[in-house]
C-alpha cells in the first residue's frame, strides 16, 4: 500500500482552501452585483426598463448619468429644493447608501 506525502497533502488542501476562497468572493460579486440591479429596478416604472426611456419621454432616461449628478438630484429631491411630482415622496424612502448603490448602477451601465 503506497502513502501520500505530507507535502503533497499540503498542497492538496492549500488549492482546495485557494477555489474554494475564489468561489466565495465570486458568489459574493455576483450577489452584491444582483442585489445593486435590485435596488435600481425601482426606477423602472417611471425611467424605463435599465433606466432607458423612450424617445420623446419627459421622464429622462437615468442610463450612462454621471454618478455625481444622479446622487445630487436624488438628494434635492429627497430635500425638497428640486420640484417633483413624485420623486420628492419615493427619494424620502430612500437611505442615502441606496441612493448611491442605484447612481453607481446606472452611472455604470453603457447607453
Amino acid at each position: 500500500m503506497k502513502t501520500t506525502s505530507p507535502h503533497l497533502l499540503r498542497l492538496l488542501a492549500a488549492t482546495a482552501l485557494t477555489l474554494s476562497v475564489s468561489a466565495t468572493a465570486h458568489a459574493q460579486d455576483k450577489a452584491t452585483q444582483l442585489h445593486n440591479r435590485a435596488t435600481a429596478a425601482m426606477c423602472a416604472n417611471c425611467h424605463g426598463t435599465e433606466g432607458r426611456t423612450v424617445e420623446g419621454s419627459a421622464i429622462p432616461s437615468l442610463v450612462g448619468m454621471p454618478k455625481e449628478y444622479h446622487v445630487l438630484q436624488m438628494q434635492a429631491f429627497k430635500n425638497g429644493t428640486r420640484p417633483a411630482t413624485v420623486m420628492h415622496q419615493i427619494t424620502k424612502g430612500l437611505t442615502d447608501a441606496q441612493i448611491d448603490t442605484i447612481a453607481s448602477y446606472y452611472a455604470a451601465t453603457k447607453r
